[in-house]
């Protein structure tokens, strides 16, 4: 149980929502690199730290994280995305810009339609509250 109260599929429904706007594209004027998933979201509870101040067992994401991957400095490039175990940070080695987008796409409405699913047979899993994105610290 992380200590995250943001609804899950609010959070991502928003990061879906940033993925189809262009988000996640490379803008070469502005970084060396393409904004990384959930990383370089409003997702992440670090996403406005010039360090990794808050733990990742703040985040709602950590749900769909391996146990085994959970203690990793970035467990969120360990989510499986797929039935064949890909992964985020197979998407970084191996996969094209086109087909990354396009698997974390198929991941995001796979996992929003199932958890949507589940609430209808079981009910919430627990109470949620706040915006879909992380709010920083006002200090």
């Amino acid at each position: 149980m992380t200590l995250d109260k943001r609804d899950t599929v609010q959070v991502l429904e928003r990061e879906l929502s940033l993925l189809q706007s262009g988000w996640y594209d490379p803008f070469p004027a502005a970084s060396w690199r393409a904004p990384l998933f959930f990383e370089d979201s409003p997702t992440c509870p670090n996403f406005s730290h010039k360090t990794r101040s808050r733990p990742c067992t703040e985040c709602v994401l950590m749900q769909f994280i391996p146990v085994r991957h959970s203690g990793e400095k970035v467990p969120c490039r360990h989510i499986r995305l797929n039935d064949e175990g890909e992964t985020v940070d197979d998407l970084y080695r191996c996969g094209t810009p086109e087909e990354s987008k396009a698997a974390m796409r198929d991941w995001l409405i796979n996992t929003i339609k199932n958890t949507k699913e589940k609430r209808a047979r079981f009910g919430p899993d627990r109470e949620h509250s706040g915006p879909a994105f992380y709010m920083p610290d006002a200090t």
